[in-house]
């Protein structure tokens, strides 16, 4: 006799953020959920990824701290890094997260299932799926579970470039990065976007030799110019080799150790490990997607429309499955209006063009909206403004007076700046102060109305308010 599934009001195949965040809004609803995960709940963001590597981050901030503890009057020595005990500080707050959020899942109601989820096909006519989900554990054990509605959110896995097999030791992704058993003395990071240079700022903070080697023109290609100026000069000051504009074509191992990355038309480089960082892919292989309707892209991206709705009725796909900024937070918004789309709750479209960005390299990146080159590119007449941390006492005091906040905004007719178009900031702990630029980017607010919000004082936010006091044209301190 076959086994009879398990039948739930939604089934998400995948435990990372998208998927956890569905399974716990729809169970906030009310909703009976199903979570398949086949490694553990949290995905990549959390394990290998995310948290990890801003845990480390903070190390290397801690290193730099001591190492200018004299600034301050404070007579502290360094003499290195115990790595055994910074990767233990990493694992207890990524396991004490992990349990945190398995506790929660099961409060809210989600029964979690271990293995790796495919839709069954072609039981429902036309070789298209019937919302059954078929789980198979380590074992080969499988089990089928039935949803009045399916969310996929497998996520994605590191891409890899031809002639840098990973190996774990020489050549590593971001997955063997964040395990490394101990630092080495000189690396390459190929690829200079968001993740490469967090890495490389890292490395370089806690004494590595890095080079980064970036095809495009430029490191940080999403962000405004200046931005990306301040972040160039910055890792000029710590020793870092930036090389853009270049193509690694392999690398050939050293006798003793290590290896040297061929540079096309360029010196090679010795190093002793190399950081593939070129981005992510969808992984969504592991679905049985083949013959099930639900159309995929030549990237692998599984195609949605504004609401994440598939092309097959009552499957829906968020996270880095589909062709989306690959940002823990957009899963998190995604999966909020798949759930509320289940629900019939007429729910409101991720604006893409206006999530907020964060980049924490030291100095740390946070944007939202346009940078003056897109805006220009989109047809818009534009006045800008930057403000500089330099001028602001509490930049000081943490002795981090570098960098700015940049207000992009449409020129009205009279000339002056009107809606705002972009925010953009480089410098101390600029993650944490882009909610008040995100707010005005994504409620189309004028720089007049942002202008009239009072900014704490002293705090770094001020830098904020005086970009927009002063693009409204009546600058207080500038």
């Amino acid at each position: 006799m076959a086994e009879q599934a398990e039948h739930y009001d939604v089934v998400v195949i995948g435990g990372g953020p998208g998927g956890y965040a569905a399974a716990l809004y729809g169970g906030s609803a009310g909703l009976k959920v199903a979570l398949v995960e086949r490694d553990k709940v949290g995905g990549t963001c959390l394990h290998r990824g995310c948290i990890p590597a801003k845990e480390l981050l903070e190390t290397a901030a801690t290193h730099r701290h001591v190492r200018h503890a004299k600034e301050y009057g404070i007579l502290a020595e360094l003499t290195g890094v115990d790595w055994d005990v910074s990767m233990a500080r990493k694992n207890t707050i990524v396991n004490g997260n992990w349990k945190g959020l398995q506790s929660t899942l099961k409060r809210r109601g989600t029964t979690t299932y271990a293995g790796t989820g495919t839709l069954n096909t072609g039981v429902a006519g036309g070789g298209v799926t019937d919302r059954t989900v078929t789980v198979t554990d380590a074992d080969g054990g499988t089990q089928q579970l039935t949803g009045d509605a399916v969310i996929l959110a497998a996520g994605s896995v590191p891409r890899t470039i031809p002639g840098f097999d990973v190996d774990g030791t020489i050549v590593v992704t971001s997955d063997e990065l964040l395990d490394l058993p101990k630092l080495p003395a000189t690396a390459v990071v190929i690829g200079g976007g968001a993740i490469g240079c967090e890495f490389a700022s890292m490395l370089a903070d806690l004494g590595t030799k890095v080079t980064i080697l970036e095809g495009l023109p430029k490191i940080l290609p999403g962000c405004d110019d200046d931005v990306a100026k301040v972040v160039v000069k910055s890792f000029g000051r710590k020793g870092i080799d930036i090389r853009a504009g270049v193509k690694v074509t392999g690398h050939e191992p050293r006798d003793g150790g290590g290896t040297v990355v061929q540079v096309e038309g360029g010196d090679p480089v010795e190093t002793d490990l190399v950081v593939v960082s070129v981005g992510r892919r969808p992984f969504s292989e592991s679905l049985g997607l083949d013959g099930s309707g639900i159309e995929v892209d030549e990237r692998g991206f599984v195609k949605i429309d504004e609401l994440c709705r598939t092309s097959v009725e009552g499957v829906w796909a968020i996270g880095d499955l589909v062709a989306t900024p690959a940002l823990a937070h957009v899963g998190f918004a995604e999966a909020i209006v798949a759930i509320k789309d289940i629900l019939g709750e007429d729910p409101v479209p991720v604006d893409y063009g206006k999530v907020p960005w964060a980049i924490y390299c030291s100095p740390e990146v946070a944007f939202a909206g346009m940078s003056e080159q897109a805006a220009k590119d989109a047809g818009h007449d534009v006045v800008t403004y930057s403000s500089q941390f330099s001028h602001n006492a509490r930049s000081m005091i943490v002795n981090q007076p570098e960098g700015l906040v940049k207000v992009i905004a449409a020129k009205d007719a009279d000339g002056k700046a009107g809606q705002v178009l972009g925010v953009h900031m480089v410098g101390p702990w600029v993650t944490e102060q882009l909610g008040g630029g995100y707010l005005a980017v994504n409620w189309e607010a004028t720089v007049d109305e942002v202008a009239h919000f009072i900014q704490p004082h002293p705090t770094m936010s001020e830098v904020f308010g005086e970009a927009f006091l002063a693009i409204a044209g009546r600058p207080l301190h500038g």
